[in-house]
Order: C-alpha cells, then sequence, then structure tokens
C-alpha cells in the first residue's frame, strides 16, 4: 500500500550526553569495583548507595544463580534498572549482545519482520511497517496495539527489548497479539521473519495533474543522496508543483533531516530547536544554504507513523508557509537519543532533549496537525486503489 512506509528499526541522532559516578562510601564493596574501576568518583550527598550494595552481597551471598551469573552481567541489569526507572522507553542500555545486533540494524540490512514499533499511552504500538515486507504481507498496520510477542506481555517492554524479542533468525516466525481500532477483540499474527533491505524514496510522475510525487521512506544514511536524485528528476521533469509523502516514515538520523529540509528553507532560517535540559543550552539548527531555487508549490503527506525526523522536516515546511500538510496527526515522538560507548562493547541510548518545530512548539506533545485532517479511505483504495490523500493534495495544489 503506498501510504504505508519503509522503516528503519532504530532511530539514533546525537546530542551532548553528561555521565557521572558513584560514590563507593564503606569498606565492603563487591567484585564490582574492581571490574569497573569506579573508586574515588564522588556522587551527590544525597544520594546513599549502602542499600545498592547491600542487595549486592545478599545476591552473591544467597541466591543459587548468583555464581552463574558474572559481575559484568551484574552491572550491566543495574545499569538497565537506572535507566527503565526513567519511564523513557528510548533510554536504553545495549549489552554488548545487544549492541553487535544495533549496529547491523543501522547498516540497512537485518532479519526481521519490517515495521518500527514505538510507545504512546503506555502501549507498544506499531508506527509502520515497511511496504512488502513480512509485516505488511501479514497484515499489520500502522496504530496496532502489540499487546504480546509469542506470548509475552508487551506492556513492560522497553522499545528495544520488543524489538529484540520481534527479530530472529531468517525463515522463523514470530507471533504477535494486537489490538487493532474498530475490532472488538484482539487479533493473533503470525509473521515469518526474512531478511529486511531498507529502501529510501521513490519517485513518481502525474503527467494529467502535473504533479510530482517523491516518497521518502526514512532519513537514513542514503536518504540525503537519494532524495537529491529525486529532486534532480522533479527539476527535469519541468513540474512546478510537488508532493512529499512522509507518511509512515519513522524518522532516522538529525543530519539527514537538516540537509534535505535545507532543499526547501532559505539559508539561515530554523529547522528545528533542540530544547535540553537546561534552558539556556537550547540550540537552534539552521538551513545550511541548500536552498532549492524556484517558486514551486509543495504538499506534503503526513500520518500516524510519520514520527522524528518526518516531524521536523514537515514542522519547518509548514511553519515557514513552504507547504501544506495533509492526512492524520504526526506520531509524536520528539525527543533527542544520543548513543554513548561504554566499555566491553556495551553501549547506553540516552534521551537528551526534545525536539521543538521552528516556533517553539513541542513535537513530543501531540506530533504535528496538518493543515487538512483527512483519514485514508482504506476500502476506496482495496477497491479502486485510490489514495485519497494523495489525490486532496494534487486537487488541493491545482486548484
Amino acid at each position: 500500500m503506498k501510504n504505508i512506509k519503509k522503516i528503519t528499526i532504530f532511530l539514533v541522532v546525537a546530542a551532548i550526553f553528561f555521565i557521572g559516578g558513584f560514590y563507593l562510601g564503606f569498606n565492603n564493596v563487591p567484585e564490582v569495583k574492581k571490574v569497573y574501576g569506579v573508586s574515588g568518583i564522588e556522587s551527590p550527598d544525597s544520594v546513599d548507595f549502602n542499600e545498592f550494595w547491600r542487595a549486592w552481597n545478599l545476591i552473591n551471598e544467597k541466591h543459587p544463580n548468583a555464581e552463574k551469573v558474572s559481575s559484568e552481567e551484574k552491572v550491566w541489569g543495574a545499569i538497565k534498572g537506572l535507566t527503565e526507572s526513567l519511564g523513557d522507553p528510548y533510554t536504553y542500555f545495549f549489552t554488548p549482545k545487544e549492541a553487535e545486533d544495533l549496529n547491523i540494524d543501522l547498516s540497512g540490512e537485518f532479519y526481521g519482520v519490517g515495521m518500527e514499533v514505538g510507545t504512546r499511552d503506555g502501549n507498544l504500538v506499531v508506527i509502520a511497517p515497511i511496504k512488502d515486507s513480512p509485516a505488511d504481507k501479514a497484515g499489520i498496520k500502522s496504530g496496532d496495539i502489540i499487546i504480546s510477542i509469542d506470548d509475552k506481555i508487551a506492556n513492560p517492554l522497553t522499545v528495544d527489548e520488543a524489538v529484540d524479542l520481534i527479530r530472529g533468525e531468517k525463515g522463523t516466525a514470530v507471533k504477535l497479539n494486537i489490538i487493532r481500532d474498530g475490532e472488538t477483540s484482539p487479533i493473533e499474527i503470525s509473521v515469518v521473519r526474512d531478511l529486511i533491505k531498507i529502501p529510501t524514496v521513490e519517485t513518481e510522475k502525474r503527467e494529467k495533474d502535473g504533479v510530482f510525487i517523491i516518497r521518502l521512506f526514512d532519513f537514513s544514511r542514503n536518504s540525503e543522496v537519494d532524495f537529491e536524485k529525486a529532486l534532480d528528476e522533479f527539476i527535469s521533469s519541468r513540474y512546478e508543483k510537488l508532493v512529499i509523502d512522509l507518511r509512515g516514515n519513522p524518522g532516522g538520523y538529525l543530519g539527514s533531516a537538516i540537509n534535505i529540509t535545507s532543499w526547501f528553507v532559505e539559508e539561515g532560517k530554523s529547522v528545528v530547536i533542540e530544547n535540553s535540559k537546561e534552558e539556556e543550552e537550547n540550540y537552534i539548527y539552521r538551513a545550511n544554504g541548500n536552498f532549492l531555487l524556484g517558486d514551486f508549490e509543495i504538499a506534503v503527506l503526513v500520518d500516524g507513523g510519520s514520527a522524528s525526523a518526518s516531524e521536523i522536516m514537515a514542522g519547518a515546511l509548514q511553519e515557514h508557509g513552504k507547504a501544506k500538510l495533509f492526512g492524520t496527526q504526526t506520531f509524536g515522538k520528539g525527543s533527542v537519543q544520543e548513543l554513548v560507548h561504554f566499555k566491553k562493547n556495551t553501549e547506553l541510548k540516552i534521551t537528551t532533549a526534545q525536539w521543538l518545530t521552528p516556533n517553539g512548539i513541542s513535537i513530543s506533545e501531540n506530533g504535528l496537525a496538518p493543515d487538512f485532517v483527512i483519514d485514508f479511505d482504506e476500502e476506496l483504495y482495496k477497491s479502486k486503489e485510490i489514495d485519497n490523500q494523495l489525490e486532496e493534495a494534487i486537487k488541493y495544489l491545482n486548484k
């Protein structure tokens, strides 16, 4: 389905990160001190780590499995617990195996079912399946709430833990129980894993309407080059009306979002504001001079699967008066994650800031509201292959 887009599994963008240490304030310090060498690092006076070390020692003394778990693995478990205490599904500590899987995912190919998941109101939600992926072919849809993965309850899982369960070897199946809007009871769907390749861009010329369409599926490492080629094709077509389809695009790299948006926003104008922990440290990312000369009319298609970098681009084009948005409310994934490398090949993905539109509107709170709210008519598409959201955008450009 053309409105359902290809995605990446993880979104990683750069920010500034500071990490403090532990105060080891008593004599009975366990082996973890030797493992990580964290002695002598002072913590705030209000923090008492005696209870942590007491629990550590009790576990080592009394639990029958204590000797089966290395000190390093216990430290990793403690850090996972620390990240979970924040209540932020996008902050996550990766063990060496998880970090290895993460880097495989970022290469653009991985084994899985081909869908992006996020959280909304405490639920694990499908942002979007990749078109023609195993998830798409099995009937998974944007907005589906996953209640269990292979009979494991999904609600307490972080996004990364859920992804780790969904991913697996080619040819194996994962069973998903979902709740879907409009359905009275949960649906069980079995999806067979396969190699997932992440494409970036598709183009289409609508000769009868004089409209050029660019479908951007993500903001990955290849997106900038592929989008520039699509723009060259658009210019060569001599069309003056452009539709940019960001439906089901879950985002990706901040730099790609800035560079692609800069084709449409004059140099120096704000693209997105990074709202950090300290308000005085807010940073404005500005268009970098790629501005595409020409008087073009632009419409942007968005939906609940448009997240993160997609929302950055759509928000900037909307607020600078470069485009009108058509479709439904975007996902609202407006947080910044930094990936920090730790010892022993472990990594910490940590939320460091929130995205604001050029006008200072928080993307995380509610997502973006389209200028023209149009629900996708799935029955019309199934029966006549008519994309009503796209048709409304074209009608607006040709009015």
